[in-house]
């Protein structure tokens, strides 16, 4: 069983700055991605940013040049960081975590997608 924990969410002001942590525990073989979502009330649930495991990194048109996603350095990274800079009243909504990894069973690696339950950051104007 794989877990996903998120941390550093809160309310902060137009213009500052939150970090959000995600780690992963569990039986994981490999990483394959981590990423994070958000979900504003009343919305669907949006990519923000995702990393690969050979470095390759989407964000969101919106938050492209204001957050930055990174990771541990560890070769089994389980680990992923949120930087999130000149926050917006827009960026409020719940963050969440989601991890591709790779379990190795009895017989065969397979993949799965596990979401952690996220947590809320508020920016107020």
């Amino acid at each position: 069983q794989v877990q996903l924990v998120e941390s550093g969410g809160g309310l902060v002001q137009r213009g500052g700055s939150l970090r959000l942590s995600c780690v992963a525990s569990g039986n994981i073989f490999h990483t394959n991605s981590m990423g994070w979502y958000r979900q504003a009330p009343g919305k669907q649930r949006e990519l923000v940013a995702s990393m690969t495991d050979n470095g390759r990194i989407n964000y969101a048109d919106s938050v492209q040049g204001r957050f930055t996603i990174s990771r541990d350095s560890a070769k089994n990274w389980k680990t992923v960081y949120l930087q999130m800079n000149t926050l917006e009243p827009e960026d409020t909504a719940d963050y969440y975590c989601n991890a591709d990894v790779a379990i190795l069973g009895d017989t065969a690696v397979g993949n799965f997608l596990y979401w952690g339950p996220g947590t809320q950051v508020t920016v107020s104007s």
